[in-house]
């Protein structure tokens, strides 16, 4: 049994220890005497959930700053699908091996990825420790994106799947995948019981070129096809109606508020507030370090509240956009996880609060929130193993030459 020991940290303000038996948070208590296979000092850091980022690209770390001052239209058809397309599996294993770095260094422990590859991503992700869901991407026209070549992919990994890392179905969107293809989608999801990951109403443009081509907006037509359900989790979701948002609450699905990736793609701003009075779970993803870009959660979270607070005032807290970032992204990946307690599962980070980023003191998470920066994040636990600690990853500067030597200092994506 493999165990480890937190040892005079705070939570909830109150210093403790915590035992961590096979992955779970076996005990919280302070002065505990038990041995451990591995102890960790926490005097002078704070143990909080780590970060659940719902929405990725991982592998686009190779375009980061690529393409810049493009709306969404223009950026992915002139420049990053015809980028895209000179990625081998290689690629994506070191994109996603670059991904993980950056998330783990800013306290994230689970990410939900759509991306091309599958098999290169789990091998990357499989390597530095963390959870994550994969998807298995589906876009019409693409050498892959069919959903005879999802099946097939499907039954050539579906037993590789682990404790840490599963598998997702990810129809691209609306403007990219058939009526019949996002049919074929929701039954395959819901024979082989997986979660979808989708993209939706992320831009004005996109609701009224479905109301041209179905006669319906976009949650409507998937409603009436079927597509949606608790297993359903729908990045962006920025232009939505009254109606719609009703059709969302019946249909108990789960949404991912991208604020910075939105803003800078001049996408628009999800109404938060309006949908969690509706009662609808709300994720924060940061969307892919291409359009972002950085994967840092940290950031994310500051960026998602002062946006909600000049588009809508007050009513969006901090404790929201917390949530959104932890318990409501396990929740959406059915996910024990997302709260520090006895029985969940130990995926956490200690934050160095001797920082300045935290003095006075006033308030833990408006600290986080507003004035710290990822540096903050000292350790990242995941599953009960530390993946990072006092800030050092086993491999990183390895894993930065090797970045540095395979992919340069700025040449075009590989030209």
């Amino acid at each position: 049994m493999k165990t480890l020991l937190i040892k005079q940290a705070r939570i909830c303000g109150r210093e403790t220890d915590v035992l961590v038996e096979n992955g779970k948070i076996a005990r919280i208590e302070k002065g505990m005497k038990a041995k451990a296979d591995k102890t960790i000092d926490g005097r002078g850091k704070v143990i909080l959930p780590g970060f659940y980022n719902l929405h990725t690209h991982a592998a686009m770390t190779l375009l980061r700053g690529y393409a810049e001052d493009m709306e969404l239209e223009d950026w992915l058809t002139k420049k990053i699908w015809p980028a895209e397309a000179k990625f081998n599996e290689d690629d994506i294993y070191w994109g996603t091996k670059l991904a993980c770095l950056e998330m783990i260094k800013s306290g994230t422990v689970c990410f939900n990825d759509m991306y091309w590859h599958q098999e290169a991503a789990l091998q990357a992700v499989t390597e530095t420790g963390m959870r994550a869901f994969i998807g298995l991407t589906m876009i019409d026209g693409h050498p892959l994106g069919f959903h005879q070549d999802t099946n097939e992919v499907w039954e050539k990994i579906k037993n590789k799947q682990t404790d840490k890392i599963k598998f997702a179905l990810a129809p691209h969107a609306l403007y990219t995948v058939a009526e019949e293809n996002l049919k074929w989608a929701a039954r395959f999801a819901k024979v082989n019981n997986l979660l979808i990951h989708f993209h939706v109403s992320e831009t004005e443009k996109e609701v009224d070129d479905c109301q041209k081509k179905y006669g319906l907006r976009p949650i409507e037509f998937l409603d009436k096809i079927g597509f949606l359900g608790p297993e359903v989790i729908l990045a962006h979701s920025i232009w939505l109606a009254e109606k719609e948002i009703e059709i969302l609450v019946k249909r108990k699905c789960h949404l991912v508020y991208n604020p910075t990736s939105n803003m800078k793609l001049s996408s628009g701003v999800m109404s938060f507030s309006r949908l969690k009075k509706g009662g609808i779970n709300i994720c924060l993803g940061t969307d892919s370090a291409s359009s972002n870009n950085n994967l840092d959660m940290i950031e994310e979270m500051k960026l998602a509240a002062v946006l909600q607070k000049l588009a809508n005032g007050q009513d969006i807290k901090v404790k929201d956009i917390f949530a959104a970032a932890t318990r409501n992204g396990a929740r959406a990946l059915r996910l024990e996880g997302g709260i520090v307690k006895e029985g969940q599962t130990a995926d956490f980070i200690l934050i160095d609060t001797e920082r300045l980023d935290f003095l006075p003191g006033f308030d833990l998470l408006n600290d986080l929130v507003f004035s710290a920066s990822s540096e903050c994040v000292d350790t990242v636990v995941c599953g009960g193993d530390v993946l990072m600690e006092n800030r050092e990853i086993k491999g990183e500067k390895e894993l930065i030459g090797e970045i540095k030597k395979r992919y340069g200092r700025y040449p075009s994506p590989r030209d």
